[in-house]
């Protein structure tokens, strides 16, 4: 078992004890999140480093053109 720990930013998103370590450009998802894996770092026997850089999150626009707190009937 290796503990890998997922970094976006240097903020440590994610730490789990997995046998598969990722390879680079792999595709992974993280707590809802789709993302890249940009690099991985061997600190010991069992400790990976892993650095993620995930996608944009697209803002929703607001489709309600009332006041933002009136509901249909």
């Amino acid at each position: 078992m290796y503990a890998i720990h997922y970094f976006d930013n240097k903020i440590e998103v994610l730490n789990i004890a997995s046998r598969i370590i990722p390879a680079v450009d792999d595709r992974v998802r993280i707590k809802g999140r789709n993302g890249k894996v940009i690099s991985v770092e061997k600190m010991t026997e069992t400790k990976y480093f892993v650095f993620v850089e995930f996608e944009k999150k697209v803002k929703k626009s607001n489709t309600n053109f009332r006041k933002p707190g009136m509901k249909r009937k």
